[in-house]
């Protein structure tokens, strides 16, 4: 079967515009008059037609576009950790299992009958559905189950599914007796926003919420079904590596074919080595982690740990001994991710069910740098930079820091972290001439200025 064409009957002159849509779809969980920001909401109406008939022949991805909203509706072939950044506090803070859990309780309160509701009422019917789950429950003495309250709350006003008009959630926090809050409902809103691809109460864990694999015998189907792996792959993470997928997928991302038609989509630009392909925007603004460039001392510490990763593998130093690993599998991610998930299941539920394995491609291998050579590293930037460049937050807090730096990293897939240390990953060499100034000082926080050129090796 020949490789869909994106973006069918777009004349060149709207192409742009057409790939700033899927752009806007792509990033943002919910698009509205006001989320992200005005004129998003119209700017992808206009090709929703188009945008939904790709979505689903490439992806198998379902766009949910009404004359108010937006939402894409995305099949999963694996579980990756980066995927809950969709929820976080005001605060940046990730939600943990207690917000995510409150936050489906919330929305299970509501009824179309409602328009809008109080926050007392709310706990109020809440309350003993929490506490019947082992492990959860909820109690208005305990300060942190009403924060967790405040947060999901906030989360769903933040996303236009409540409304505050009355009160303060805050207030409620500190006095539950005098405190309160009034929010009108938009349930078409929250209906959308909880749009499970299965039902709930069928899934046993984690592995259940992912696509099943196809069991067509036919030749012709298995390769379309890897060929959907493939593009999924690309469009959701900043590089796919052959060797940490089966050997299908890996076949189907050699077709120079796929990863040119998404960048096509998309308006991306496919770079691709001999261990891999990925699709990179120039622009900074097709990713939540915007790398490497100006940002907080998180940013600017990853960007100098690579420098000195490429010190220690590229240049060429006779007493320099490398040791060189297998990257773990994405079914090895798969297991260990799954597990972790379903550890959080109420006792007897059944847990972990691991998705039929396919044949895997020849192993990356990867050089490995071990925690003591990375903390050796970062102390000799502390001790050239100065502590203080690294702001206030983490100037006393090496080893914090170094667990947030690599953590983005990892997060890139520009090294796989290890409870030892840390694999450098192959797209790690397209920094490997990343430059770092000394600090300068803007308005007393010290800044470094970084460079670098996406040469490959």
């Amino acid at each position: 079967m020949p490789e869909p064409t994106a973006a069918k009957g777009v004349e060149p002159g709207d192409l742009g515009a057409y790939q700033h849509a899927v752009r806007l779809v792509l990033t943002n969980d919910l698009i509205t008059d006001e989320r992200p920001r005005a004129g998003a909401l119209a700017a992808v109406l206009r090709w929703a037609d188009v945008i939904a008939r790709d979505f689903a022949d490439l992806l198998g991805y379902t766009l949910v576009a009404t004359t108010h909203q937006v939402r894409l509706v995305r099949k999963l072939d694996s579980l990756d950790p980066t995927q809950r950044t969709i929820f976080v506090t005001r605060s940046g803070r990730p939600f943990d299992r207690r917000r995510l859990a409150y936050l489906c309780l919330v929305l299970a309160v509501f009824q179309r009958s409602r328009i809008e509701i109080s926050l007392a009422d709310l706990v109020r019917a809440l309350a003993p559905t929490a506490n019947a789950i082992a492990g959860l429950g909820f109690d208005a003495t305990i300060t942190e189950h009403k924060r967790a309250i405040v947060d999901a709350v906030d989360w769903l006003c933040d996303h236009g599914a409540l409304r505050l008009s009355d009160g303060s959630a805050e207030i409620w926090a500190h006095d539950t007796e005098r405190g309160d809050a009034l929010y009108d409902i938009d349930h078409d809103l929250c209906s959308l926003l909880f749009r499970p691809t299965k039902p709930i109460q069928q899934l046993s864990g984690a592995a259940d919420l992912l696509e099943a694999p196809e069991t067509s015998p036919r030749a012709s189907v298995q390769r379309e079904a890897a060929a959907r792996r493939a593009r999924r792959l690309l469009i959701e993470h900043p590089v796919v590596y052959y060797g940490c997928v089966d050997a299908d997928t890996a076949t189907a991302l050699r077709d120079s074919g796929l990863a040119d038609n998404l960048a096509r989509m998309t308006g991306l630009v496919v770079e691709r080595r001999a261990e891999g392909v990925m699709l990179v925007d120039p622009t900074d603004r097709f990713t939540d982690h915007p790398f490497p460039g100006r940002g907080g001392a998180v940013n600017r510490a990853a960007g100098l740990l690579l420098a000195k990763f490429a010190d220690l593998l590229f240049l060429e130093d006779p007493d320099s001994v490398v040791t060189i690993m297998s990257v773990p599998s994405a079914l090895d991610d798969l297991h260990f991710l799954g597990e972790r998930i379903d550890a959080g299941l109420a006792v007897g539920a059944r847990g972990w069910s691991s998705p039929a394995e396919s044949p895997q491609a020849d192993p990356l291998e990867a050089p490995f740098i071990d925690r003591t050579t990375c903390e050796t590293m970062l102390r000799e930037l502390y001790d050239e930079f100065g502590a203080a460049s690294f702001t206030l937050a983490w100037q006393f807090d090496q080893p914090g820091l170094l667990d947030a730096a690599t953590r983005l990293l990892d997060d890139l897939r520009l090294i796989r972290r290890l409870p030892s240390g840390v694999l450098v990953l192959p797209a790690a060499s397209r920094y490997r001439n990343i430059t770092a100034a000394l600090p300068d000082n803007r308005d007393g926080q010290s800044a470094f200025k970084l460079e670098f050129s996406a040469e490959h090796a």
